[in-house]
């Protein structure tokens, strides 16, 4: 069954986002933009600290308060109960474990979320939380979508002020699967962060006469470009990215399934390791049954 477009955008409402935290100075770039897309949707943000000794403290998470204290959303020496004024709920948790990995996907199992938003290494060979028994878990326990923030790369939320610097997104499309929610995604996505004079490029590595048919929302405020080049389809989307100063990209794939397909070194598993830019992945086949 096709979804109208309202009740995409519905499906595509986050309430819950999922963020593991190793403490590095990566993990707090993606804590940034947890926070501040949980605060965008008014969403409960649950992050995860795996520690395989007691020492780990719960001043070693990122300072939810200092941050929007930072931020200047809440005043200096604010108490606990000043981040739920914004309309957001924060938990921290320390789960002892030996495999942080394993301790994860236990709490994804037992607690699914709507978002996971983390930072991965980009190395030759298999991005180390995609791996097979790792990325199954957590795609699934994603559903809708996953934010990683690659090592070394700022992404689009200022550690210091909150502020957010997206202006360019693009879009790989293909007709398998349906490109629609992609779009819908994106707009959504200008739409709650308040952004304005933005381009979306909508990608078809192959023949011009081969992009699919796809809808362009509305009322965006943003331009919304089609672009098709030849070419192998991951070098030709990192180099596009590239060209375009691209701030995100997102690839929308059919489902869990199809998502862990194309991470066995293929497309979305050699974008992910080389792109200098978050890269968001939409399992479509999850939302459209």
């Amino acid at each position: 069954m096709i979804m109208s477009q309202a009740n995409l955008l519905d499906a595509i409402r986050l309430k819950s986002i999922f963020h593991p935290s190793d403490f590095s100075e990566a993990s707090e770039v993606a804590f940034a933009h947890a926070l501040k897309i949980a605060l965008v949707v008014g969403a409960k943000l649950t992050m995860l600290h795996v520690t395989a000794s007691p020492s780990a403290e719960w001043q070693d998470f990122p300072g939810v308060r200092d941050t929007l204290e930072r931020w200047k959303l809440i005043p200096k020496g604010s108490p606990k109960s000043a981040v739920g004024w914004l309309g957001i709920e924060v938990d921290k948790i320390i789960a002892s474990s030996k495999d942080p990995v394993k301790a994860c996907l236990g709490f994804l199992g037992k607690h699914p979320e709507d978002l996971i938003v983390l930072a991965v290494h980009q190395r030759e060979g298999p991005v180390r939380w995609l791996e097979r028994s790792v990325g199954e878990p957590i795609a699934r326990g994603a559903g809708q979508m996953t934010l990683f923030i690659p090592h070394g790369v700022g992404g689009f939320v200022s550690r210091q002020d909150g502020s957010i610097s997206l202006q360019n997104i693009l879009i790989p499309v293909t007709s398998k699967p349906r490109p629609q929610p992609g779009l819908e995604a994106a707009a959504r996505l200008i739409s709650n962060l308040q952004l304005f004079g933005g381009t979306v490029t909508l990608l078809h590595v192959g023949p011009t006469g081969e992009m699919p048919s796809v809808k362009l929302p509305v009322d965006t405020n943003w331009s919304w470009n089609r672009v098709a080049r030849a070419g192998e389809p991951a070098e030709t989307i990192l180099q596009t990215a590239k060209d375009l100063r691209a701030d995100l990209i997102v690839m929308t794939t059919d489902g869990p399934d199809g998502f862990l397909d194309g991470l066995r070194g293929t497309t979305s598993e050699r974008v992910l390791r080389k792109a200098r830019c978050p890269v968001a992945n939409l399992p479509v086949g999850s939302m459209l049954g």
